[in-house]
């Protein structure tokens, strides 16, 4: 079944017809850190006699894909395509650099590209030894065929292409050692069966070299790995896909494994640690409700959320009130809400909670957020009351419901009233107040038709601070202020009371 042997990387790309990434594997992700280290690990193993070989890990494939077996079936790459990519690049870029010469026997321009980057008898896509999914794709076919790059190209590719450039450049006077280490660069090629292995498992249990699979990754593949081949590109193109590009490259990296850990809070009432999402998202998958309903409505729902959750979290709601409210909330930092937020976002779109019902509900959450902040109560019990509340609410009158479990929340959990929140705002140190930007557009633009763009002014100390020392506090204030007035300065200097927004701060001075 399982074939695993170790192969000199070059002759591995030179006898395979093509490597092709499936359509559901992530998208190429290595960044500058990943690169740097493949190089530094080619420079060692190149300047060094004593190295015989590098070893990089291994290059899962499945030998049958979802091909029909001609004489030269392409292989699907299963686990390897990072370090398959970036080797392509930069053996792409060394044929460039190289120009006219051969530092070392083999490594010629030509031989470089034919016998490791293309197949230079074959046509359209069978000409290429590496096929990648999505943006990917057309990057990586741009760079071989020496063409410009399309307009929706992918940032990774391109940068490390670049990367790769620049540090041929600082080497071009000795070219011999990187070609001496690439040559030195071991694989373990390992061969599955499709009919008797399963790639889901062995996918699981690899993470060789590079960047750690994240739980989205691992969740995508679960989902679509063992399905028929064209029920896979279907739901994939209808579904998936949609939702890495409503994240963007950078955010799908960043977002994704949180939106998927909000989802299932709403959705199983537990909240998942974060390196255990999969492990969640799997046994709710398997469960009967959810299994019986089918993998599309599974993908839908999931798609459906992911599009709330880009809305709140991402800015890319098109409602400019409810767009501001999300805005709000996202100064706040509040994550933890986002179980709650995504219950109340789809129970907006499914019309059993009226939009302006929806904005009262997200203004109440940023108002609780706000004053708890203000009030200093601890945080470490929001994201368990965030998780259930939305389970325990009768939704026949909503809002009139939501606002009342709001107010009957226990001590340390309490919605503050107005007296407590008045009192404690009046002394609370707002100057380092973390989200200080939002409460100054907050008070400062509350009720108002002609909005004031706060980040376009500083804050400004009234009775000033001073650098925080006591000492530097000029005459003039401590006579203004009496014989306390060091207790007065101290109490005083960071609260809402002292604080203004000007343009003016570098004439004010320390000025009375």
């Amino acid at each position: 079944v399982m074939k695993a042997t170790e192969a000199k990387l070059l002759d591995f790309l030179k006898k395979s017809p093509q490597f092709v990434i499936p359509i559901y594997q992530r998208t190429y992700s290595w960044t500058e850190k990943e690169v740097r280290q493949l190089w530094d690990d080619i420079l060692r193993a190149g300047q060094n006699d004593d190295i015989s070989a590098h070893f990089m890990g291994s290059v899962v494939y499945v030998e049958k894909g979802l091909y029909s077996i001609s004489a030269q079936s392409p292989l699907l790459v299963i686990d390897g395509q990072q370090r398959l990519t970036t080797v392509s690049l930069l053996i792409a870029a060394l044929a460039s650099a190289i120009g006219e010469g051969e530092p070392i026997e083999g490594f010629s321009p030509r031989k470089l590209r034919n016998y490791y980057l293309l197949n230079p008898e074959e046509e359209g896509e069978r000409h290429f030894k590496l096929i990648l999914s999505q943006t990917d794709k057309a990057s990586l076919i741009s760079i071989l065929k020496d063409a410009p790059q399309p307009k929706e190209h992918s940032i990774r590719i391109t940068e490390n292409l670049k990367l790769f450039q620049a540090l041929l450049v600082g080497q071009k006077e000795d070219l011999e050692t990187v070609c001496k280490g690439i040559a030195k660069l071991m694989v373990v090629d390992i061969s599955l069966d499709r009919d008797q292995d399963n790639p889901q498992l062995i996918f699981e249990s690899m993470n060789s070299t590079g960047r750690e699979l994240s739980q989205a990754d691992l969740i995508r593949n679960f989902i679509l790995m063992c399905l028929e081949s064209e029920l896979q590109t279907r739901l994939y193109e209808r579904y998936w896909r949609p939702m890495e590009l409503a994240f963007g490259q950078e955010a799908y990296t960043t977002h994704f494994d949180g939106f998927m850990r909000h989802y299932l809070t709403v959705r199983t009432g537990e909240i998942p640690k974060m390196g255990e999402v999969y492990d969640a998202f799997k046994k709710h998958a398997r469960s009967s409700s959810v299994a019986n309903a089918g993998v599309e409505s599974l993908l839908a729902e999931l798609h459906a959320y992911a599009g709330h959750f880009c809305a709140m979290a991402l800015g890319t709601e098109e409602d400019s009130e409810l767009d501001r409210a999300f805005h709000d909330l996202r100064e706040l930092k509040v994550d933890v809400a986002y179980p709650l937020l995504l219950e109340l976002y789809h129970d907006y779109q499914s019309q059993i909670l009226s939009r302006e019902d929806f904005l009262k509900a997200v203004r109440t959450i940023e108002s609780y957020v706000f004053r708890r902040a203000v009030c200093a109560i601890p945080t470490n019990s929001m994201n368990k009351m965030f998780a259930n509340m939305g389970k325990t609410l009768k939704k026949d009158r909503y809002l009139e419901r939501l606002e009342a479990a709001f107010l009957l929340l226990p001590s340390y959990r309490r919605f503050p009233k107005d007296d407590e929140f008045k009192r404690e705002l009046k002394i609370k140190d707002l100057y380092n107040f973390r989200s200080r930007s939002y409460w100054l557009r907050r008070l400062e633009n509350h009720g108002r038709k002609e909005r004031v763009p706060v980040d376009e002014y500083t804050i400004e100390h009234i009775l000033p601070q001073c650098d925080n020392d006591p000492e530097k506090v000029p005459t003039v204030w401590r006579e203004e202020l009496g014989d306390d007035w060091e207790n007065v300065w101290e109490t005083y200097r960071h609260t809402l009371g002292n604080l203004t927004l000007t343009g003016y701060n570098s004439e004010y001075a320390n000025r009375s």
